[in-house]
């Protein structure tokens, strides 16, 4: 036998609010045949043994407290669902059955949380956001993957949940004395949006170092109901800030996560992933984590209905502190946090989420900067949305755990928590978004023809990046290229190796990616640059123009300077430094021309400033108090 009970405010219009009925469902398995008998209807004086029966089955429905009312002859509450036990219907019961002995083992206050969540009143201001399938990742990982689309909230992220719940929870007279918060992001929008709905005053303090854009949109969604108030040279000055104003002034601290209100507001986003996979079974939720409230929301609801569910939760390398608190069994307060993540940068997580942590997350895991980065271009490829770096930590989550634990078939949920998006940082994530690209140095010598040798090695792959600068024999050069798999990576290398190349793989070197590749080379000794020339170019970018670039170029000039970074435009551009002796200068011109026939376009550079001040050595003064030249004359056209 298996009983279900189903909580709902069931009465005639004379009954009292708290003369609840309980409606209890007996199904009977027997030669694989499922029967229903009769709903039974029990007064609140016999609740009370009903449901503790109830409780000590194996499994229990719980829908939840409701808002409406039924009286007899009148359409009962929509929200209210009998079950009838067929077939037809067991995905969905399946989605909202309590496991009793996981909360019994491992929670034994979750009941609490389970109820807030239930009784949560973000839908006043949140939409159920879309389960969005991602066809790509889904198609990369070899898994079916889905988008917990939380992008789509009014301030485009999952916290107005958490901050609403908050407020709307709070007394008259808290509401009366106001509000306060501290964040430099999505908090404070959330805190803004909730307030100017409520009507409630409130103040909101950010540092002076918060980006303008974070600041406009806190005052445009604030409605004249918050105060922003910019103080503080980091988040924890503006912080002590917040917590005089709430001393002084009395107002309520809404706190972006260690709070039971907003975590069990974030928790209702478990509720929709349920509702929303009747079909699916769901093997693994990730979430992002920065002070830990969303994990911990969601984590506790899918522990409590469906505890088979893995919570995995996901943390920037450079700002561990939940997984770092884990490992150590208490909470660790980081001496300093990466802040390319800055939605969840977080030094120290909650005392009460790190609790909650311990009991709903089967693992914590961190991605690289560079992960994060392709999590944004993977999400904008299934999605045409651009996330924000902590609102793409979950999709970054799930391809590496994936990878690493061999799923397949399998389907795995991403929370996709925020599209706060500051957009003069999409260069950098464009930049490091290609996690395809392989960055290597190699050697070679300084010999004509010397360049087209080491392109033909790695041909017909795509070649993204080329710095290269004359400093001595033989020459250093930064090189960029696309393997199609990490075998094909290593034939590149071999190839290179074999030939006398010294290859040398820089993909995980982070000062190699961040500087080193645009500081290459310098100023060249003024003896290795005489009859030397600047060019730059511009031709069609497609599969092979740089290839034909370097087999027109005359073996006998000499390449002493080549810079070429491919941006995803539909014009590559690149700047060469050629040798030319006098007498070649007529061969220099029809190269020219050969170029301009195939699409190239040139601008000669020979007298740009810049070429002067950062690519030739100076020349010291002579004693007759005339300079010579700091190079020999350009070969001007």
């Amino acid at each position: 036998f298996r009983l279900r009970v189903e909580a709902n405010r069931s009465c005639s219009p004379t009954s009292s609010p708290s003369c609840a009925f309980i409606g209890v469902s007996f199904n009977c398995l027997y030669a694989g045949r499922t029967t229903s008998k009769s709903m039974l209807n029990l007064q609140s004086r016999h609740a009370r043994s009903v449901t503790a029966k109830a409780l000590r089955s194996s499994t229990v429905a719980l829908i939840g407290h409701k808002s409406r009312w039924s009286a007899p002859g009148l359409p009962p509450c929509p929200h209210f669902r009998h079950f009838s036990g067929t077939p037809s219907q067991e995905a969905a019961e399946r989605n909202t059955s309590v496991d009793l002995s996981w909360m019994q083992r491992h929670a034994p206050d979750s009941t609490n949380y389970l109820s807030l969540m239930l009784n949560a009143k973000v839908y006043d201001v949140c939409r159920a956001t879309d389960l969005s399938y991602a066809p790509k990742l889904s198609e990369t990982t070899e898994n079916q993957c889905y988008l917990k689309r939380e992008d789509q909230q009014p301030v485009f992220s999952f916290k107005l949940r958490g901050a609403y719940n908050k407020i709307i929870n709070l007394t008259q007279e808290e509401r009366s004395k106001g509000i306060c918060a501290c964040s430099a992001g999505n908090h404070a929008q959330g805190v803004a949006y909730s307030a100017a709905a409520l009507g409630v005053s409130a103040k909101i303090f950010m540092p002076r170092v918060t980006p303008q854009i974070k600041v406009d949109a806190v005052r445009n969604y604030s409605k004249g109901f918050s105060e922003v108030v910019l103080i503080g040279d980091n988040y924890d000055e503006a912080y002590a800030a917040c917590q005089e104003c709430m001393e002084k002034e009395g107002r309520v601290l809404v706190h972006p996560f260690n709070d039971p209100h907003v975590i069990a507001g974030q928790g209702t986003i478990a509720q929709e992933i349920l509702s929303q996979t009747t079909k699916q079974n769901v093997d693994v939720v990730f979430c992002c984590i920065g002070g830990g409230g969303l994990s911990t929301g969601v984590g506790m609801y899918l522990k409590c209905v469906r505890p088979s569910i893995k919570v995995i939760g996901v943390e920037a390398a450079d700002a561990p502190s939940m997984k770092a608190s884990l490992e150590a069994g208490k909470v660790v307060e980081l001496a300093s946090v990466g802040l390319f993540a800055d939605g969840a940068a977080v030094r120290k997580v909650g005392d009460e989420t790190f609790r909650l942590a311990q009991m709903v997350l089967d693992e914590v895991i961190t991605v690289s900067t560079d992960e994060i980065c392709g999590a944004i271009k993977a999400g904008f490829v299934d999605t045409r949305v651009v996330l924000e770096p902590a609102g793409s930590l979950a999709i970054a989550g799930m391809v590496k755990y994936a990878k690493e634990n061999k799923l397949k078939d399998k389907t795995l949920v991403a929370v996709t928590s925020g599209a706060n998006m500051d957009f003069d940082r999409l260069r950098f994530v464009s930049e490091r978004a290609d996690t395809s690209e392989s960055l290597i140095s190699v050697t070679i010598p300084e010999r004509a023809g010397a360049f087209i040798e080491l392109y033909k090695n790695i041909y017909p792959r795509n070649v993204t990046e080329f710095s290269y600068r004359i400093s001595g024999d033989p020459a250093n050069i930064f090189l960029s290229f696309q393997p199609s798999s990490t075998e094909d990576k290593e034939i590149v290398l071999e190839n290179l190796k074999g030939a006398g190349f010294d290859p040398k793989d820089l993909s995980a070197n982070e000062l190699a990616k961040t500087h080193g590749r645009h500081l290459i080379g310098g100023r060249a000794p003024a003896k290795m640059t005489e009859e030397e020339v600047l060019f730059s170019f511009e031709f069609p970018e497609r599969p092979g123009s740089l290839l034909r670039f370097l087999e027109a170029l005359p073996a006998e000039f000499n390449v002493s300077l080549f810079h070429y970074r491919s941006h995803g435009a539909d014009v590559g551009r690149v700047l060469t430094a050629l040798q030319v002796p006098a007498k070649l200068r007529p061969q220099l011109r029809e190269y020219l021309d050969l170029l301009k026939s195939k699409g190239f376009s040139w601008t000669e550079e020979t007298n740009n400033e810049v070429y002067e001040s950062f690519l030739l050595e100076p020349v010291d003064y002579n004693t007759s108090g005339r300079s010579r030249p700091r190079r020999p004359p350009p070969l001007m056209f």
